[in-house]
């Protein structure tokens, strides 16, 4: 999908408030453990390159989710480590050792596949994956893992990391989040040997549980300026929201009550009515549920009437404005502010999902 950059509609992304953000955590982490940015998902809807780029001699590392992401950074000259979070077509190997770029190896069949696949392994990185108790992708048992570590020392790889992810770090009750703790403890206690890094922190955990960070912090959502647990808990300390999201009035018409609006008709005027239609619709992810929501224009809450368009959306004035008159989405204007974390609550999601769907076709623009 293309990006739009003479269309109305930016998403606006302060890189200087994602430099900060890494900062706050950085220094509120015990000890001296690498940051590993997360930038997978084109940095949750904030631009993978751009972030990388400002942010590369700030952290040690970048993740991602897939070959092609860390590809795209490589491209793009960005040369910190990079980590493929999920296991890759096994084919694909040789493109990863090339290029530098370390791989996930979420079970011992998948190796196999590899070394099926390829005559020359020497050199690939690898950080192996535990399931402790997210139920995803990973191994459950020392001895899996043992045998993967022998099998990654006798085709010539480096077995770089060990890792695990937590599923309930964001959550206030801790119940599950110590028993996948002592799962993923209680199997690093009976590795043959430990590699460079074990790490198995989020920016949950970071933020809740910074005594389990190990030797990579991989910082993903907080870096962004969100809250990981949406409202759940309160953070620690301030991070700042990196993304706004704006818009403006491409046209305004008076509209007789009794007259229906959008797809369906099912918004009916209850008086006549000043009527604005903003340039961004459900192929943006701005998604339909989001009728009877509001934005802001002149720092006033106007209502979102009408079913929301593919391109389009229409909302209710308080009066006649003039066509190119600022529109907020995802922002503050005057003494009101849209979050994130609204459009969540809203659409009964998390904020992660909110910002991951704004897509391509929406142009952002970088501040910092």
């Amino acid at each position: 999908m293309k990006s739009s950059p003479h269309r109305h509609t930016a998403a606006v992304i302060n890189l200087e408030n994602i430099a900060e953000n890494i900062n706050r955590v950085r220094g509120h982490l015990p000890g001296q453990p690498e940051l590993w940015a997360v930038v997978k998902a084109n940095a949750y809807g904030h631009g993978a390159v751009r972030v990388a780029r400002h942010i590369h001699d700030m952290v040690e590392g970048f993740c991602v989710s897939n070959l092609d992401e860390a590809l795209e950074l490589r491209q793009h000259l960005i040369t910190q480590p990079l980590l493929v979070l999920s296991g890759i077509v096994p084919a694909n190997v040789d493109l990863a050792r090339a290029n530098g770029i370390s791989l996930t190896c979420p079970s011992l069949e998948w190796l196999e596949l590899i070394i099926e696949e390829h005559q020359d392994l020497t050199g690939l990185k690898v950080h192996v994956k535990v399931d402790s108790g997210m139920g995803r992708i990973g191994m459950r048992s020392a001895d899996e893992v043992n045998q993967v570590i022998r099998l990654l020392d006798q085709e010539g790889m480096q077995f770089e990391g060990l890792f695990t992810h937590f599923a309930t770090a964001d959550e206030a009750n801790p119940d599950k989040f110590e028993q996948q703790r002592q799962t993923f403890d209680n199997l690093v206690s009976q590795l043959e040997r430990r590699p460079r890094y074990i790490h198995s922190t989020n920016s949950a955990a970071a933020l809740w549980h910074s005594e389990q960070v190990g030797d990579i912090e991989r910082l993903g959502i907080g870096m962004y300026g969100l809250n990981p647990s949406g409202e759940a808990i309160e953070l620690p300390y301030e991070l700042k929201p990196a993304l706004s999201l704006v818009s403006e009035l491409t046209h305004v018409s008076k509209i007789p009550k009794g007259e229906t609006v959008g797809y369906g008709a099912t918004y009916e005027l209850a008086e006549d009515s000043y009527v604005g239609t903003v340039s961004i619709g459900y192929a943006d992810g701005w998604t339909r549920d989001m009728q009877g929501f509001y934005v802001l224009v002149n720092g006033k809450k106007a209502e979102i009437i009408g079913r929301v368009s593919m391109d389009q959306m229409t909302i209710k004035l308080d009066k006649d404005y003039k066509i190119g008159t600022p529109v907020t989405l995802i922002g503050r204007d005057g003494d009101e502010e849209i979050t994130a974390q609204d459009i969540a609550n809203w659409r009964k999601t998390i904020a992660y999902e909110v910002v991951c769907l704004l897509s391509d076709r929406i142009y952002r623009k970088y501040i910092g």
